[in-house]
């Protein structure tokens, strides 16, 4: 990947960079059928990948993907896996050797996963990613001209709701939500948060300069904010308003409006910038809304670990265990490597589906921007695990791993 300078836009106060694109070739995934209808890699059919020593990894990706798998380890020794696949336990032997890998000659990183993990394909293995990245946005701690679009909080009246302490059959799902009278109901979408529904509700933060800056800052879920004075305040993901995710840049494209090669994020932008009030009533179609929280270290993923830049991958949980590591061999030479799960998304659901992660920058945002990686993904499970899963199928026995 090379990152190309970019040429300026008229209207725009920077330029949106591109990246130039280095195509690769997938390995094929193994014989499968995908089970229709799956709701967890459990029962999404599982079988072996090919041996981790016949895959392409080099020594620094390896290297690289251990330092993450190792920061890791405390949550997947202590949080359950809804994905079916593995039990706290499972981990440990790969926990316990991580702390023990030095570096060194010999390529111990790399003899590190092969030694302890299996390639295990999920469903038909054919993976999707997507790419994000530490956006800056210019704003201001307090309101001022040119700085007007508000960067929330949590509303003080947002609920999060565990169903699974109401029925076990809704065990891990949970809904957020507002009281209005005796009924929990649905909380404000986006255009009501935008007019002004969060009123003595929610602080705010900071005061954006661009509103479709913010939009995609909410859509990366952590950023940094640019202060007039030239400092740097960065904020973090905190909760979200339980509205489901719309990707504008589909709706966008069903309704012809991206021309071929305009579809990434850099063209999205383009569009909205150029067409403000087309552009307001499009992003409001995406109903979803992120609150944030200031941060005083780097950005935090869903383990409650810093994210690192091609080393970091958001996943949907209930089919990649948070904090495995994933080798997705893809058509893009950047995508192509070794990544831990570390993070979610809102729009990162069901098998095969990664949102990976580029770090801040300028050539991140290059790459993230216009990532859109098709390929073969297997998971890297501890030694076993497969043959385990295996046998309590044939026995007839339940494949949800117990604690």
């Amino acid at each position: 990947m090379t990152y190309q300078p970019p040429r300026a836009l008229p209207g725009l106060a920077s330029p949106a960079p591109v990246a130039r694109i280095v195509p690769a070739v997938p390995l094929a995934p193994m014989p499968a059928l995908a089970v229709a209808g799956a709701t967890t890699a459990a029962t999404a059919g599982l079988v072996a990948g090919p041996p981790i020593a016949s895959l392409p990894i080099g020594e620094q990706q390896a290297a690289a993907a251990l330092a993450s798998f190792r920061q890791s380890c405390p949550g997947l020794l202590r949080r359950d896996d809804v994905s079916g696949l593995t039990r706290r336990e499972d981990w440990r032997a790969a926990c316990d050797a991580a702390r023990q890998v030095n570096g060194g000659a010999g390529g111990p990183a790399l003899a590190f996963f092969q030694q302890q993990f299996e390639a295990v394909q999920v469903g038909d293995g054919k993976a999707f990613a997507t790419g994000y990245y530490i956006p800056e946005i210019a704003a201001s701690r307090d309101r001022r001209s040119g700085y007007d679009v508000p960067i929330y909080a949590r509303p003080s009246d947002l609920i999060d709701v565990d169903l699974g302490q109401f029925s076990a059959d809704l065990k891990g799902k949970k809904i957020r939500g507002r009281v209005e009278g005796t009924n929990f109901v649905q909380y404000h979408d986006r255009t009501a948060i935008e007019g002004g529904a969060l009123a003595n509700k929610a602080r705010v933060l900071a005061w954006a300069a661009d509103p479709v800056a913010l939009f995609f800052l909410q859509i990366q879920g952590s950023g940094n904010l640019r202060l007039p004075d030239g400092g740097l305040m960065r904020i973090g993901y905190d909760t979200q308003n339980g509205r489901d995710y719309t990707g504008i840049g589909k709706l966008m494209r069903d309704r012809g409006l991206l021309a071929p090669g305009q579809a990434s994020m850099q063209g999205i932008v383009r569009y909205l910038h150029e067409r403000p009030e087309e552009g307001a009533a499009i992003m409001r179609e995406n109903r979803s809304y992120v609150f944030f929280r200031e941060l005083s270290g780097g950005a935090v993923g869903a383990m409650g670990y810093e994210v690192t830049g091609a080393v970091t991958a958001a996943t949907d949980p209930k089919f990649v265990p948070l904090g495995a590591p994933v080798f997705l061999s893809m058509d893009r030479q950047d995508a192509s490597s070794l990544w831990v799960a570390q993070d979610t998304g809102g729009a990162i659901k069901g098998a095969n589906r990664f949102d990976t992660f580029w770090g801040a920058g300028a050539p991140a945002e290059a790459i993230a921007g216009g990532m859109s990686a098709r390929g073969t993904a297997w998971l890297l499970l501890p030694v076993g695990t497969l043959a385990r899963l295996n046998a309590g199928a044939a026995a007839g026995g339940a494949t949800t791993p117990r604690r």
